[in-house]
């Protein structure tokens, strides 16, 4: 009897981990450029916490450009702002071109 209730508690850790890994998040194929976002942001407000962040979207400009566009929401003090984020970069050999930053403003 016990044996049976061993292979059956087996059976049933076994079947609830193969379904915990079937439903792991992807990584997006944004994420790289919004920890850049996140990390060139934290260089230009050193003082700043953010406490939010929206990936805007992505725009392919040519075949050698495209434009990855975040917006980061920011507390200093009792202050809180927007900063939208705009990588630009080589899509073949992810290299970037520029990064820009608009304070304040939508993108």
């Amino acid at each position: 009897m016990y044996a049976y209730i061993r292979l059956f508690l087996l059976f049933s850790l076994i079947s609830f981990s193969a379904s915990a890994y079937a439903i792991a998040p992807e990584t997006p194929p944004y994420a790289k450029w919004g920890r850049m976002a996140v990390q060139e942001t934290q260089k230009r407000y050193p003082k700043a916490a953010i406490i939010d962040y929206l990936h805007v979207g992505r725009e392919n400009l040519q075949t050698d450009r495209a434009r990855e566009t975040f917006r980061l929401w920011l507390r200093q003090d009792s202050r809180e702002f927007g900063v939208t984020v705009i990588i630009t970069f080589d899509p073949r050999t992810e290299k970037v071109i520029s990064i820009q930053f608009r304070d304040g403003q939508a993108p």
